[in-house]
């Protein structure tokens, strides 16, 4: 029997950041969640932030609802508290990171600890499959020492999340399988990682050139990987890095209405009207982490 040759993944499609205003006048820097990308399943938006002017990152993100998805948050500079209605706080400094799970209801705030100095990161949404939207909220957060670092001979990668040729992050997600790794390479150096064919995948690059297949990918660019195999990424001279996130699309209809997320508008206006009432909220979330 003949063996299938590898597929190799391209950058199917390049996307510019747009720039929007959150929280209280933060400007964020989004690729997931705008008209030319809606969202990508199972993957809802992504924010990135970074800024050394404390006029644009101070004013936080106060108190706001979310249901009915995760969110993923990856401080790569500075200090930023979590504070919700329910009474739990964390604090995550940089290298750090935080996955909520919103399920049924959480309100929180996310506010800088710091009046100088850089703070910038990513915040990822991910959705949930309809038998889990109204489940139990938790938390799982971690600081930077939590996370283990591969480091080969040209590079070096840090699991968030899944498993990076038997190393594994602490944060598990159970509904989708995402994969998010910190990827850092040397001036020239090549990068390759095997994806299951199935799987949604993108890159962000956030610092240095690089090429995929040909296609260079410009400065704070999200790239959206075609289907493959294996994804092979080259980095120019100056280095590299990039966020490098795979997940398992859910395939159900998707509903939106800001920070609520459902499969249904009856149940986006089940949503608003729990919120309005004072109901969004209905258990205590769990909070783990180191």
């Amino acid at each position: 029997m003949k063996t299938r040759p590898k597929t190799i993944r391209t950058a199917e499609r390049i996307i510019q950041t747009v720039e929007v205003t959150e929280g209280a006048g933060v400007t964020v820097y989004r690729s997931i969640g705008t008209p030319a990308l809606r969202n990508l399943d199972p993957f809802l938006m992504l924010d990135h932030f970074g800024s050394d002017d404390p006029d644009a990152y101070i004013a936080g993100f106060p108190d706001h609802p979310h249901r009915g998805f995760n969110t993923f948050t990856y401080m790569l500079d500075g200090h930023m508290q979590h504070q919700d209605s329910m009474g739990n706080k964390g604090d995550l400094n940089s290298g750090g990171a935080q996955w909520m799970k919103a399920g049924s209801g959480v309100i929180h705030s996310e506010m800088p600890q710091q009046t100088e100095g850089v703070m910038s990161g990513f915040q990822l949404w991910i959705n949930l499959p309809a038998n889990a939207k109204m489940s139990e909220p938790n938390y799982q957060e971690y600081s930077s020492a939590a996370f283990p670092i591969v480091q080969e001979k040209d590079s070096q990668v840090k699991v968030l999340l899944g498993d990076y040729k038997g190393t594994k992050g602490p944060i598990e997600d159970p509904y989708t399988s995402v994969s998010y790794f910190d990827v850092e390479l040397n001036s020239d150096a090549g990068f390759a990682y095997a994806i299951e064919k199935d799987l949604t995948s993108f890159i962000y690059l956030f610092e240095g050139e690089a090429e995929i297949e040909g296609k260079t990918i410009p400065l704070h660019s999200f790239v959206i990987l075609s289907k493959g195999d294996e994804v092979k990424i080259t980095a120019g001279d100056n280095g590299a890095r990039f966020i490098l996130v795979t997940g398992q699309p859910i395939g159900e209809p998707i509903a939106q209405y800001g920070p609520f997320v459902m499969n249904t508008q009856e149940e986006i206006h089940q949503a608003m009207a729990d919120y309005r009432d004072g109901k969004l909220v209905q258990q205590k979330a769990a909070m783990i982490g180191s």
